[in-house]
């Protein structure tokens, strides 16, 4: 099992304690894909296939909208986690563990839209394996399909190569929750640790361990016009509302 499926399998009864209303943000980062859908000429009849969904904190959002969803993730555990909420939230979403490297293994159909968010890509930790998740992606869209993803900004965090992120602190009835990361770097790869303090009714702190590869804008602008796209833009918080920059690339 890779570092990426352990850290995610460990984090997946705990991922939603990373935002102060998980179910606030599920619907507030499905009308952002929407706008974005929209803009691109696709309305909730496009199919969707969400290659990093995690828990399901993009794809329950979108699927409530109306979108046909499948969702697939390396990690089992997080799967698991993504079908009881989808279930909790009254939603059909088409679940498969698959690995965004070789999705072509699990999936026969190609898509409208694929999507990868939430820093999906930055888990590969080689350009080579950069490379081949992407053209493992963009086999999967359809013609004129468009692939959507987030990642950091990388281009300036990588000008001071911080050693940790600024915590997140929630407010609860119960108390506080307060979670962040430490990053230990080397050259452009870095150990992230992130912890949650959950301090409600009982302190409970957790720790997680993963790796990252700090991803460049315009490596991954060249891989995807390399591999099938003709068309890629970037868009920023201060225009879509999100938290990190997001990729919006165009299949020929």
């Amino acid at each position: 099992m890779s570092i990426t499926q352990t850290f995610y399998n460990n984090l997946a009864t705990q991922y939603d304690k990373l935002f102060l209303d998980w179910k606030a943000t599920t619907r507030e980062q499905a009308e952002i894909l929407h706008k974005i859908f929209e803009s691109n000429g696709f309305d909730n009849t496009a199919k969707i296939l969400d290659c990093a969904c995690g828990i399901g904190t993009q794809s329950i959002g979108i699927a409530t909208l109306g979108y046909n969803v499948t969702a697939s993730d390396i990690s089992d555990g997080e799967l698991v986690e993504a079908e009881k909420r989808a279930k909790e939230n009254d939603v059909k979403i088409c679940f498969k563990q698959a690995d965004f490297c070789a999705l072509s293994d699990t999936f026969t159909e190609k898509f409208d839209i694929v999507i990868a968010m939430d820093n999906a890509l930055p888990h590969m930790l080689t350009s080579h394996d950069l490379e081949l998740a992407i053209k493992s992606i963009v086999n999967q869209i359809e013609n004129n399909g468009i692939f959507v993803a987030s990642i950091r900004d990388y281009d300036s965090l990588l000008m001071e190569k911080p050693p940790y992120s600024p915590p997140y602190i929630h407010k609860t009835d119960k108390g506080q929750r307060v979670s962040f990361q430490t990053w230990v770097w080397n050259d452009d790869n870095y150990k992230l640790t992130q912890y949650i303090v959950d301090d409600e009714e009982t302190l409970q702190v957790s720790k997680f361990e993963c790796e990252y590869r700090a991803t460049r804008r315009e490596e991954m602008t060249k891989l995807l016009l390399a591999h099938g796209c003709s068309k890629v833009e970037w868009k920023f918080s201060d225009e879509t509302g999100f938290y990190q920059p997001i990729v919006v690339a165009r299949k020929e």
